[in-house]
């Protein structure tokens, strides 16, 4: 069985770095794109970022380009999420999740972490 953990949310002040990590355990997840979404109560879920099976190619959400990154380490099974320059509407809770590159960016996915909630205070 496939799982998905994330961790390294926390309160930061706005300006400031996170680094979010999401570890993957049981089968394999190599060949699978992986992804962070973010969601507020009461909001949609929001796409953040996606990296492919072979980690050529990234996506973000034109709000997050040029302060996430977002990278993995097949031979750790764990996905990052470099946040940088945070601001008050980054505050959420973070999911990681697995599947293909183009379910990503449709909100779709095979499996799905528990989240970990990032806060940045103004």
């Amino acid at each position: 069985q496939r799982q998905l953990v994330e961790s390294g949310g926390g309160l930061v002040q706005a300006g400031g770095s996170l680094r979010l990590s999401c570890a993957a355990s049981g089968r394999p997840f190599s060949g699978y794109a992986m992804g962070w979404f973010r969601q507020v109560p009461g909001k949609e879920r929001e796409f953040v970022a996606a990296i492919s099976g072979d980690s050529t190619i990234t996506y973000y959400t034109d709000s997050v380009k040029g302060r996430f990154t977002i990278s993995k380490d097949d031979a750790e099974n764990t996905v990052y999420l470099q946040m940088n320059s945070l601001k008050p509407e980054d505050t959420a809770v973070y999911h990681c999740a697995a599947g293909s590159s183009e379910g990503l960016r449709s909100l779709e996915a095979l499996y799905w972490g528990q989240g970990t909630q990032v806060i940045v205070s103004s």
